[in-house]
């Protein structure tokens, strides 16, 4: 066994990302090199199951024995304590590893390749999270100062079967998937481009937030563009997925079965997954320095989800299901285009800091106005009606995220909506 063959073992057990693995393996068998002799054997329970022979018997270092030196006794088990921060210079010399049969789990095995961007790991220090918006899913990875995410549009698009379709799609390494039917369907990023080549609309697994009950492909696409993005485990690691709120006034009797099915479908690919409010993810993502308190805004495509929170307790949530579909959909109708090709509008060139230069970008500063003008109102009226308000004696943010929120100007316009009018609580910054 190699030295690489021992950092995948150690990253497979501890659950650290490979490289994290590495710093731990690498200073942990540094000291080992330069305290024991060729003479015993020791077992290093910690890393794996091996043997090294060392030169003289020598003390167990103070950073790995968790206190003062000790020595290390002759034939006996112990146990490094490395961690995740440990650095060790190099040392490039082959160091011989022999597998000890009665001793840790089996080691012989080739372990499984290091994940890629799509497959990362929750660990210590780690988290996963997925992103269930009506346009995109998006999975985030990684910790806090180093965060990887992968998108991919939740959409699919159906064309007609043939084995010579097949067939393309799979040499063009295209994602697709057959239901036994007289069509296959095209999902995930490359249904826009199919969409955009046919001149149709794609299809939406969801609508309005939740699972779209008016599509017969809705879950079974749903699950195949979160495998695609999340790969299966067996170490129950934690998942948190977003849900939307419920809508204001109205509620949301589909809220429950869209959780409860997400949920079912990450729990049977091995996490232990839970739902997290959407507005409540903007607090915990972005409030931090404010002690989680003010009131975060995920403007998506098929609602706009706002939360309410004072020291991380949520106080209100809601969602208006006006948002990004709503402003294509209604630009499509007036304009004459598809959708599809308002939304690539919108994503790619759109200023609303700017004066409109042709009758899309009119039409959607038109619609964005609406949608602005309606979330502000919404959260002037929950305020108002909220009962049981906590006492909040200083002023609190308004962090906004989402795609409906990217173009620029559309801050800006937020800002001028909520001071035009007397507001319910003191807003100490909008960002």
């Amino acid at each position: 066994m190699n030295k690489s063959d021992l950092i995948e073992e150690s990253a497979k057990r501890s659950g650290l990302t490979r490289r994290e693995a590495a710093r731990g393996v690498e200073a942990a068998l540094e000291m080992i090199k330069r305290e024991l002799t060729a003479s015993r054997v020791i077992h290093i329970r910690g890393l794996g199951r091996l043997q090294l022979t060392p030169k003289r018997h020598g003390f167990l270092p103070a950073s790995f024995a968790g206190g003062s030196p000790i020595p290390i006794p002759a034939g006996r088990a112990v146990r490094l304590k490395t961690t995740r921060r440990a650095l060790a210079s190099l040392n490039t010399e082959p160091l011989k590893l022999i597998n000890n049969r009665n001793f840790g789990g089996n080691m012989d095995k080739k372990n499984e390749r290091e994940t890629n961007d799509s497959q990362s790991i929750a660990t210590e220090g780690t988290a996963l999270g997925l992103d269930v918006g009506t346009s995109r899913l998006v999975l985030a990875s990684g910790a806090a100062d180093r965060v990887k995410a992968k998108a991919e549009l939740n959409a699919f698009i159906a064309v007609p079967f043939s084995k010579f379709t097949e067939n393309i799609l799979k040499q063009n390494k295209v994602s697709y998937q057959l239901n036994g039917g007289s069509t296959l369907q095209v999902y995930g990023n490359e249904a826009a481009r199919f969409a955009n080549v046919f001149n149709t609309e794609v299809r939406r697994p969801m609508n309005g937030g939740t699972l779209n009950p008016a599509e017969e492909y809705s879950m079974s696409v749903m699950q195949a563009i979160i495998q695609q993005l999340v790969r299966k485990t067996k170490n129950g690691e934690n998942m948190r997925f977003s849900v939307p709120g419920a809508l204001r006034n109205e509620g949301s009797p589909n809220l429950v079965y869209h959780e409860a099915m997400l949920r079912d479908l990450l729990n049977s690919m091995g996490y232990n997954s839970k739902g997290i409010n959407e507005g409540l993810a903007v607090v915990f993502s972005e409030l931090e320095k404010e002690n989680f308190s003010g009131i975060g805004i995920s403007c998506g495509g098929g609602m706009c989800n706002v939360a309410l929170a004072f020291m991380s307790i949520p106080v209100m949530t809601y969602s208006m299901n006006k948002a990004g579909d709503y402003i294509d959909r209604n630009v499509g109708n007036v304009t004459g285009e598809l959708p599809t090709r308002i939304r690539l509008i919108k994503e790619q060139s759109l200023d609303l800091s700017s004066a409109p230069k042709n009758k899309y970008e009119s039409a959607l500063h038109i619609y964005y106005d609406d949608v602005i003008l309606s979330l502000v109102e919404s959260l002037r009226g929950a305020l108002a009606e909220q009962k049981n308000m906590p006492r909040i004696d200083k002023a609190i943010p308004i962090v906004l995220s989402g795609g409906t929120a990217k173009p620029k100007g559309f801050l800006d316009k937020f800002r001028q909506a909520v001071e035009q009018e007397e507001f319910p609580l003191e807003i100490s910054e909008i960002r």
